[in-house]
């Protein structure tokens, strides 16, 4: 099992503090108020000028995720996104050597990007019906423009198929080591293992269902302020996944709430509004939502340090298994 090297306890988070003041200084920010916001894949800082009083973000990376030239394409993309697909995200503050990623010298290197702040908060759960139909125009504002951009020389990112997310890869683990795998969860899963892979075999991977994806559009990665469309933050899991991926990621840890169907069908008419989608790809939607469900199992039993992991626990993967449970019988969605 791969473990999450942020989720080695308190040194390691000193040392993750200490790469964040130094790229600060680099920066030019060297009394900076530097505050910790989350620690997911990356720990994410809040930073506070005080001469300025300007706030930005910085982000510093977890260890072996991702090279510098796969954080410099996810860059390309958010760039073109706003500038080009009128997708709100958040513009990257270069370090004034006029680098984009900053690698904080040491024992463990750590590559560091600076952004700017952008205001808004997480879409309020009493909303999420009008926000989700607003989320499935700006995901297909995303996909159409992804489909016909012109990558850059040099682009990379990785994948987000089976075999990445559950196969031999398995990026965030395996599920089968996640919290709470009694034998009987472990039979069941394994069975809704086989069931995806399958379905996804036989959904296959054509330009029109699969591309470019931001691959990780839950509420915390989105940033509403009124009845404007979504600022959408956090490209640092973007790679090339399946469309609706992208609309089981919007999903994470609430896909057992009883809306989730009123949710889908408000993203479905957002999409819609800017991209078709067929029927016959509608009706793998919940191949999507339990795909994403299991890799989150995983996810969940390897970054124990995070927030999220810790609250959820094992409860997450016994959630899980009533959620097989209907859908291996078919009495989901």
């Amino acid at each position: 099992m791969r473990v999450h090297d942020l989720s080695g306890g308190g040194g390691v988070l000193v040392r993750v503090h200490e790469a964040a003041r130094a790229a600060a200084r680099a920066h030019g920010l060297p009394g900076a108020e530097i505050t910790l916001i989350n620690v997911s894949e990356n720990a994410t800082y809040r930073v506070d000028d005080p001469v300025t009083g300007v706030r930005s973000i910085l982000r510093v990376h977890r260890l072996g995720y991702h090279a510098t030239p796969a954080i410099l394409s996810e860059l390309a993309w958010l760039d073109a996104l706003r500038e080009e697909a009128g997708v709100r995200t958040p513009r990257v503050i270069p370090a004034p050597d006029g680098s984009r990623v900053l690698t904080v010298p040491g024992a463990e290197p750590r590559h560091c990007v600076m952004f700017e702040f952008l205001p808004g908060a997480e879409p309020p759960e009493d909303r999420l019906a009008a926000g989700f139909e607003r989320l499935g125009a700006v995901t297909a504002r995303m996909h159409r423009h992804a489909r016909h951009w012109s990558r850059p020389a040099g682009f990379t990112r990785f994948h987000w198929d089976y075999e990445a997310a559950l196969g031999a890869e398995s990026r965030w683990g395996r599920w089968q080591e996640g919290l709470g795998m009694e034998a009987d969860a472990l039979a069941l899963l394994r069975r809704l293992d086989e069931e995806l892979r399958e379905r996804l075999h036989r959904f296959g991977r054509d330009p029109h269902r699969y591309g470019l994806i931001h691959a990780d559009l839950r509420l915390a990665n989105l940033l509403v302020a009124g009845d404007e469309p979504p600022s959408v933050i956090d490209f640092d899991d973007c790679g090339f996944g399946w469309h609706l991926y992208d609309l089981a990621a919007a999903l994470s840890f609430i896909e057992d709430r009883p809306q989730v169907p009123e949710l889908v069908d408000s993203w479905l008419r957002g999409y819609r509004l800017v991209m078709d989608l067929p029927v016959e790809d509608e009706a793998e939607i919940w191949t999507f939502i339990m795909f994403r469900r299991l890799l989150l199992v995983a996810w969940i039993g390897t970054h124990t340090g995070a927030d999220i992991a810790a609250e959820l626990g094992a409860g997450y993967t016994a959630g899980t298994c009533d959620l097989a449970e209907r859908y291996l019988s078919g009495t989901l969605g």
